[in-house]
């Protein structure tokens, strides 16, 4: 339902995007969009470049009155370092920094120069997926959906999560921490984890958890592998640069227990309501949205750009070689909270879009209300023997 593409390079004039399905009648908010901007910029470990980016979001098209048409929307983010770079003589790239996508590029495409492959494999292209990230939080929000996120862990320095806070306090809490973290304590271990891999010219990876609250029942299908909504998730985060694993709720901690340990168990409420007592599962059973908030956490590798050399081969003399330091953080875990709720926030966005059908959010409104919701009034059941009588 909803297509998202984007285009452009890190030094190039500008990143563009085109967010294609947005409903009509969205009123469109630049600053919540600029907001989300600023947050990818801001972060204890970011590098000098985001002291010369003050990212904007420019839509120059699909729009009307403020409203969304239905027609798709383009989405603009400048990058001011481009003048730095308009007249500049490119000195050759051509020993591979491991971790990049300098060689694998070059390989795939025959890049005759490895920077051809840095400029676009470069982080600087999620500052126009989190501007479509936050288009599609305000669609959510039409309908009673957060979306938040915050720092678990850098390095090995982790946050000490109370469970029993609710998530928009946490989300709270973590956005009045420059490393994102919702625990006091653990953001000074962050701190301090930082700065060492400043000392020692070397950088940081660590976890990033988001969620979404509000989100009702039936999102997703168990149908068909392409239509499970945890892979969708799990593959949307795992796309964002650096991102190397991703699970739904605590499922690698999960692998190691029990099934009467791990699934959640269901019990009537007032009302006749469907409840859980735990979300061990995140939300989702069989690639479906249970009601339950959806949490997914997403593993960040430490990032490529290391001060210190690494070996390499010149590619142009055949030569054993030593990496050259290009510009970067020395940690963008809590640069990346804001791009992974965008991405989380573009599947279930699509996933809504899906259930509810409909052209504009005038529409959509009255679908919504009609949705069948986890109570028994809504779940009627036959309760007699059948039998599949395929015709032989």
């Amino acid at each position: 339902m909803l297509r998202f593409l984007s285009a452009g390079e890190s030094h190039g004039p500008a990143l563009t995007a085109i967010l294609d399905g947005m409903p009509a009648g969205l009123k469109i908010d630049l600053e919540a969009i600029n907001r989300d901007l600023r947050r990818r910029q801001q972060g204890y470990g970011s590098g000098a470049r985001m002291n010369i980016e003050h990212d904007t979001v420019h839509i120059t098209a699909g729009v009307a009155a403020g409203l969304t048409t239905g027609a798709p929307l383009a989405l603009t983010v400048e990058n001011r370092d481009f003048k730095n770079w308009r007249e500049k003589d490119i000195a050759p790239m051509t020993v591979p920094r491991p971790g990049h996508a300098d060689l694998t590029g070059a390989v795939k495409y025959g890049y005759r120069d490895l920077r051809v492959a840095l400029e676009r494999a470069s982080a600087r292209e999620t500052s126009v997926r989190v501007a479509v990230g936050a288009l599609c939080k305000s669609y959510l929000a039409e309908f009673g959906i957060m979306v938040g996120g915050y720092v678990l862990q850098i390095g090995a320095a982790r946050a000490i999560i109370d469970e029993s806070v609710p998530y928009a306090e946490r989300f709270a809490a973590a956005e009045q921490s420059d490393v994102r973290c919702p625990n006091a304590e653990g953001a000074e271990w962050m701190h301090a984890a930082i700065y060492q891999a400043k000392l020692d010219k070397d950088t940081l990876g660590g976890l990033v958890e988001v969620f979404a609250l509000g989100v009702p029942a039936g999102l997703g299908s168990h149908v068909q592998y392409d239509r499970r909504l945890d892979a969708k998730i799990v593959a949307a985060l795992v796309s964002i640069h650096a991102m190397k694993g991703a699970e739904i709720g605590p499922a690698f901690d999960n692998a190691g227990k029990r099934g009467s340990e791990v699934h959640d168990e269901i019990g009537l409420g007032e009302g006749g309501e469907l409840t859980r007592l735990t979300n061990r599962a995140g939300g989702l059973e069989g690639g479906i949205t249970t009601g339950e908030p959806i949490v997914a956490r997403v593993a960040m590798k430490p990032i490529s750009t290391v001060m210190r050399s690494l070996g390499s081969v010149n590619l142009a003399t055949g030569e054993p070689a030593q990496t050259v330091y290009e510009r970067s953080d020395f940690c963008a875990v809590p640069r990346a909270v804001p791009i992974c709720e965008a991405m989380l926030a573009l599947v279930l966005a699509d996933a809504l879009l899906e259930k509810l059908g409909g052209d504009s959010i005038a529409e959509q409104r009255a679908r919504f209300e009609t949705l069948r919701r986890t109570r028994l009034s809504d779940l009627p059941m036959d309760n007699v023997e059948w039998r599949f009588d395929y015709p032989e």
